[in-house]
């Protein structure tokens, strides 16, 4: 082991018995049952290990001893009389000889109980992370994403891929999220920023000749926290591949990530290749969602045969709805679903059932009675189902109407294989979108996409014989069990195609060649066809690991409000820091 310890505090086993060995590690807890007569659990990072106290000596050397100090302990082992096989080192037990404090806790009071740290506040956890962090079932899930990356490297190196690392200070780009400035303190008035994504570099690598990249990246975005998706800082596989299609990054990733799932995951199911493929506009149809839920069996119907009914929310609108077979729920499970779904949708759900029966009964029964075979036929109907529906503008329609989806697969028994990983590939993004701000047309995924139908589509759409919202791109994602694991696509490696694509966006070949000069540039003296796709490690991890939250498999994670309470971050700083760079502090009025 090492000079202060001679085993580690997970190690020690019956076959040890009679052995002199030495231990360090924190103080977990002392129990005393007697005068001279206490349980001590040492901990380390491998385990914890019963030390017995005996006699009056060693009770006076352990009890001024804070719990979460640090100590070493030597001793003999024996087996122990009272086994607890639920733990490794269960079967043995240390008689102290001696005790040393490595280091002293000061406090007598922890902020919280180390091992039921996931049952406290959040920002105290992260205010004392490296106490939270002590915490076997915390630290089991860092563990988890160091081996998890440790597969995934060593899986791209055989797969041929180069790992290059790119620059974190760099230029800001127009990617989609607002960027994290660093000012230039040689150059005043100008801005190094943050990487949103290595997208730039690494095609830039493409057109340099290095055949297969990789990285596990770390990417930047001045973005609100999620579930899925801390503020600040994330990590992805980051890969491209020259002379590369579609089919080839899918077969990468196939071939990579299933095993790494099956190996780590908390369920031990997981998809084989090839991986399900769902276009964009199809997953929105029968799912609600660009990233489905594929353990849920059900799924969006079309509901147009309700709108004359006479419900005036349904009138000229598209309605969709969601049919749940042998459905016995009650009236304030519906209520309560009817209510989460419009405050995670900002739609209005609406509902009608048909009993035992065959009537029409609850919700909107009554605009619907008139039509009732037709909606019975329509809608596939059998006695004792239950029709969530959703109405208004497509977009609106389905997305409402796949929160609905998802919350009754989750809620109704029967309708979701949880314990699995289901994986698929939605394909054929839309190449543009209009903006929900802008009410412009923007790039509806990335703007170096290679469009489907080239140059030829794109003069199409300048001429006016297509409207610009058919153009599909070579646009992708990775989607395991309702999450968003990745974006990819095959890129837009002709400046040509490149500047009629953003001329549609309103950027003319003086704005690409200003905005994106190292891209532009390369791309003029030759570049190869290429792909490429980033899956996120940390959601990866994530799902791995079955938690609820991103931040539970991050080590020092950013809470919901992009603050490191720990490092007290964001903070103020000398005003001398600020004329170095060049920046005066405006208050705001």
């Amino acid at each position: 082991m090492t000079q202060s310890r001679t085993h580690n505090c997970g190690e020690l086993r019956l076959a040890d018995a009679g052995k002199t060995v030495t231990l360090a590690g924190w103080l977990e807890n002392m129990r005393e049952v007697g005068s001279n007569l206490a349980f001590v659990v040492l901990r380390d990072f491998y385990g914890t290990t019963q030390v017995v106290i005996e006699s009056e000596e060693m009770m006076q050397a352990f009890k001024p001893i804070n719990r979460e100090s640090t100590i070493s302990v030597t001793g003999v082992v024996r087996e122990r009389t009272s086994k607890n096989p639920k733990q490794p080192t269960g079967e043995i037990e240390v008689v102290p000889e001696s005790v040393s404090v490595l280091g002293r806790c000061r406090y007598n009071a922890l902020p919280f109980e180390i091992n039921r740290s996931k049952e406290a506040d959040e920002n105290q956890r992260l205010k004392y992370r490296y106490l939270d962090l002590r915490n076997p079932e915390v630290k089991k899930n860092i563990i988890l994403r160091s081996n998890v990356v440790a597969d995934l490297r060593r899986s791209m190196t055989e797969r041929g891929f180069l790992e290059i690392t790119t620059p974190i200070l760099t230029s800001s780009s127009p990617e989609g999220a607002r960027d994290y400035l660093v000012p230039a303190r040689n150059h005043p008035g100008k801005f190094y920023a943050l990487p949103q994504a290595p997208q730039q570099f690494k095609q830039l690598l493409m057109t340099s000749g290095f055949d297969r990249y990789f990285q596990i990246a770390p990417c930047f975005r001045d973005e609100d926290a999620r579930a899925d998706r801390s503020p600040g800082e994330f990590y992805q596989l980051d890969m491209e591949m020259a002379f590369a299609t579609q089919d080839d990054v899918f077969a990468v990733l196939e071939d990579v990530l299933p095993p790494v799932f099956t190996k780590y995951g908390k369920y031990k199911a997981a998809s084989a290749a090839p991986f399900r493929r769902i276009s964009f506009r199809e997953s929105m149809d029968r799912y609600g969602s660009d990233k489905p839920d594929l353990r849920i069996d059900l799924e969006l119907t079309d509901a147009a045969c309700l709108q004359d009914c006479g419900f005036e929310p349904f009138a000229g609108q598209t309605v969709k709805a969601v049919v749940v077979p042998d459905f016995h729920k009650t009236r304030k499970f519906i209520d309560k679903l009817c209510a989460e779904a419009e405050m995670l949708s900002g739609g209005k759900a609406y509902w009608f059932r048909l009993d035992e029966n065959g009537e029409l009964v609850g919700g909107i029964s009554k605009f619907v009675a008139e039509k009732k075979d037709e909606v019975i036929e329509k809608l596939g109907l059998t006695k004792n189902s239950f029709v969530a529906l959703a109405a208004g503008k497509y977009g609106a329609a389905v997305k409402t109407a796949g929160v609905l989806r998802k919350l009754l697969g989750a809620q109704v028994e029967g309708h979701m294989d949880a314990e699995r990983y289901e994986f698929c590939w939605i394909v054929d993004f839309p190449m543009y979108e209009i903006g929900e701000e802008s009410g412009e047309l923007e790039f509806c995924h990335n703007p170096f996409s290679m469009p489907q139908g080239g140059l030829e589509a794109l003069e199409r759409a300048h001429r006016g014989e297509i409207d610009p919202l058919t153009i599909n791109a070579y646009q992708y994602d990775l989607v395991c069990n309702g999450v968003e694991l990745s974006s990819g696509a095959v890129r837009n490696h002709d400046p040509e195609i490149m500047i009629r694509a953003f001329e549609l966006v309103g950027l003319g070949e003086a704005d690409v060649k200003a905005k994106f000069p190292a891209m532009y540039n390369a791309f003029c003296y030759g570049a190869p066809p290429h792909a490429g796709i980033a899956p996120g490690v940390d959601r990866m991890v994530m799902l791995l690991a079955g938690e609820d939250s991103i931040r539970e498999v991050i080590p020092f994670p950013m809470n919901k409000n992009a603050q490191d309470l720990m490092m007290d971050a964001p903070s103020a700083v000398d005003p001398k820091q600020l004329a170095d760079v060049h920046i005066a502090i405006v208050e705001d009025k």
